[in-house]
């Protein structure tokens, strides 16, 4: 074996356990006593609640795609779009309004909302629900940390 290809393993091995270990390391949500904002969520639970009684989607599920992995659920999907629909942030196609989005937030996170959905700007999916559930999964890969569903 040539000391090139000996150094270009190791090289390589490297790499992959740099990656490797990037990825690996689990991100926390932040949450505390002012974060996600305590009005917000307030002001949103009877959304929540119309939403979850609208589409049967668990507790659970709700959770686990806020705090901790992205998951496949359809009925999440669907309760995804319920809240948007809710909250009066659609266009009339039934498209996500993100500007509507921004304003209903506290001025405190808008520069968080600015950067989470700079790249989540065109949804990709075959339903409402999809559409919907590529936003979220877009905003939470891209700021797991202040990223929060109600």
């Amino acid at each position: 074996m040539s000391t090139i290809t000996l150094v270009y393993g190791i090289l390589l091995t490297a790499t992959i356990f740099i990656v490797h270990t990037a990825w690996s390391q689990k991100v926390e949500p932040r949450r505390d006593d002012t974060y996600p904002p305590p009005d917000l969520l307030a002001k949103l639970k009877p959304v929540h609640d119309t939403c979850v009684g609208k589409t049967g989607v668990t507790e659970d599920a709700i959770k686990k795609f806020s705090d901790e992995e992205i998951h496949e659920d359809d009925l999440l999907k669907c309760y995804m779009y319920c809240i948007f629909d809710e909250m009066n942030v659609l266009h009339d196609d039934g498209e996500v309004h993100l500007e509507k989005v921004l304003d209903m937030l506290p001025e405190t996170m808008h520069d968080i909302a600015i950067n989470m959905g700079k790249k989540c700007l065109y949804p990709k999916g075959d339903t409402n629900c999809e559409r919907a559930f590529w936003l979220h999964s877009c905003w939470k890969k891209a700021d797991p940390v202040h990223y929060f569903l109600v």
